[in-house]
């Protein structure tokens, strides 16, 4: 195991069933690394703990005036010195190591699952907290499973010393025995409180993540509504509350740690005052009292690692807790894939509401309640956020097929759709057909201006492919963004494009060639538009009205404006009121109002 084999082709499929057995499962697979550790840490401590024994050799040598005892006592001190900075030194290197492994792991798992969710996992995970848990949470993950091999060193190491000194003088070897275990225990009642307050405090951190998160998202709304400083007090308060919660979780480690060197030294006198007793009745000789006064104050040392293991716990648990949760999170749907890989095309067809798609036609979808559009569109990409009834596409279920192959197949673009920070050259580098350029995407979408305020915004960008574009694309307007991503979704080239709302934020004559754009290039491709624009419904092949879930009505748009009631009262926003008032519509100003604005654009 080695940091550059990161990331893995695989990295596995975790025990997501509860934050230890996941920690558990971190450990198991990269054992290997964690002997590496052992084995050095061994090394490590034993020379530290050889060390006092030397000295008390050379001591004992120069009050028996035995030059050869005292070269030889030269010659293990060497030795011990030599094996703890060897040791010391790949003892670090493997605990890095171990802990970039499991944290990168971490991360590795946690974007697969975000990548096998898609959407879903903003719905039922807040995106604060899957952002807290890709950073700060993968951290101390990899501190506990890195720290775990150190501690078993460390363990092995204080049985051992007290073992020899046990031996080597029985009667202050008793006394060291019986006092490290109380010393490593002491602490033990005041770990669940230490846990707790750590507890609370990552909670509040969490929450002062996610608020910080969403109010950077909508800052520009805030600010629109003069409601920027009401969400800063917020974070302010959250953030306070988040310092308290750190003072008090402090303020619990502090006194762990105060007790951690409180205890070795009343250990350290009752060993020096019993040992000098011991001495005066000539029972041990001065080399002995040395040696076991010396292998006290070492043996502080690996007992720090109690310590760190139980505060790596209480801090590595909850986040594991946290990492499990977000990893046991399943599909709606079984995309384990069943058929073999491939990209079906033909019909598309949605069983539940009774929607057809023809292939190769545009397709426009008109439904008056916004969310359940949107639920139909994630389940025509084989995305359902509940289980049902698995779209098809040409007789082939979407669930049965292979992930890759079903999102190869049929690519959704969201009402909202995400731009990422970069050039715009890089925004448009997505996997693709290859037959649809850029350029020819971009006019389609209808982004001539948005390249020109790319350019304009850009320092040194003369090419509007190399200008650089803000996180979510923050310094465009919302129709420019909406424009980017369509361009985007439309250079995929996939078998079937499904588009939710995808002109809302443009205007009327902009909307209008859009229209126009999008129906050419993807001529002989199947694509859906969910859509209330009379513009673009009058330039669609067919038109589907659905009612409280289901196909109600299908035809072309000017037979169902004047057909049927519920269409008309969707795409021309008329009330109730406003139907009974008037009686109908004046339909015929309504297409030539249609005609005017398609002949100017």
């Amino acid at each position: 195991m080695q940091i550059q084999d990161l990331p893995y082709p695989d990295p596995g499929v975790p025990d997501a069933r509860s934050g230890p057995r996941f920690l558990w499962w971190l450990f198991r697979n990269q054992l290997g690394g964690q002997l590496k550790s052992l084995a050095w840490g061994l090394l490590h401590f034993a020379s530290v703990a050889a060390l006092p024994f030397c000295v008390g050799v050379a001591v004992q040598a120069v009050v028996d005036r035995s030059g050869e005892r005292l070269a030889l006592a030269g010659g293990l001190l060497a030795l011990a010195c030599a094996g703890n900075a060897v040791g010391d030194t790949f003892l670090h290197r493997t605990a890095v190591t171990n802990w970039i492994t499991a944290a990168a792991r971490v991360q590795q798992l946690l974007a697969r699952k975000a990548a096998q969710l898609g959407s879903a996992l903003t719905r039922r995970v807040a995106a604060g907290e899957v952002v807290a848990v890709s950073t700060g949470d993968v951290e101390k993950i990899g501190w506990f499973v890195e720290a775990l091999s150190r501690f078993t060193a460390a363990v092995v190491t204080v049985v051992l010393v007290c073992t020899g000194l046990l031996v080597y003088q029985p009667a202050l070897g008793v006394v060291v025995a019986v006092g490290l275990p109380v010393l490593a225990l002491a602490v033990l009642p005041l770990l669940p409180r230490a846990t707790r307050r750590a507890d609370v405090q990552r909670e509040k951190a969490g929450r002062a993540t996610e608020l910080a998160s969403d109010t950077v998202a909508g800052l520009r709304v805030l600010r629109g509504i003069g409601g920027e400083e009401l969400f800063l007090d917020r974070y302010r308060r959250a953030s306070q509350e988040v310092r308290h919660a750190a003072v008090r979780s402090a303020r619990m480690w502090s006194t762990i740690t105060a007790i951690q060197v409180l205890l070795p030294g009343l250990l350290l006198i009752a060993v020096v005052w019993y040992g000098v007793h011991l001495a005066r009745q000539g029972r041990i000789t001065v080399g002995e009292l040395v040696t076991v006064y010396s292998s006290v104050m070492v043996l502080t040392y690996p007992l720090r690692h109690f310590e760190e293991i139980a505060m790596a716990y209480s801090f590595s648990r909850p986040s594991a807790k946290r990492a499990a949760g977000v990893l046991s999170l399943e599909r709606a749907t079984d995309t384990a894939g069943s058929r073999a890989a491939g990209v079906p095309s033909g019909d598309l067809y949605d069983p539940a509401s009774g929607l057809l798609a023809p292939a190769g036609r545009l397709t426009a979808v008109v439904c008056g309640d916004p969310d359940a559009a949107g639920r139909l569109a994630e389940r025509l990409g084989g995305h359902p956020s509940q289980e049902g009834t698995s779209v098809l596409l040409g007789g082939v279920p979407l669930d049965e097929l292979p992930l890759d192959s079903a999102r190869t197949a049929v690519l959704v673009q969201d009402k909202d759709p995400v731009l990422l920070s970069g050039t715009l050259r890089e925004l448009l580098d997505v996997p693709a057909s290859g037959e649809v350029e850029p350029r020819r995407a971009l006019a389609a979408a209808q982004c001539d201006d948005v390249l020109a305020a790319l350019v304009q915004g850009s320092v040194d960008a003369t090419d509007p492919m190399d200008a650089r574009i803000t996180e979510r694309g923050r310094s465009l307007s919302g129709g420019q963004r909406q424009r980017l991503a369509l361009a985007r979704s439309l250079i995929t080239d996939p078998e079937v494009l499904v588009l939710d709302e995808p002109t809302s934020a443009v205007d009327s004559h902009t909307e209008a060639r859009i229209a126009q754009g999008v129906r050419e290039l993807r001529a002989g491709r199947t694509t859906v538009v969910f859509t209330s624009s009379p513009l673009l419904l009058d330039r669609s092949d067919r038109v589907v009205f659905l009612h409280e879930g289901e196909v109600v009505a299908v035809g072309a748009h000017r037979e169902l404006v004047h057909s049927e009631p519920r269409y008309r009262a969707v795409v021309t926003r008329e009330t109730d009121d406003e139907a009974a008032l008037n009686g109908s519509v004046n339909l015929d100003d309504v297409l030539h109002e249609l005609e005017e604005i398609e002949e100017k654009a």
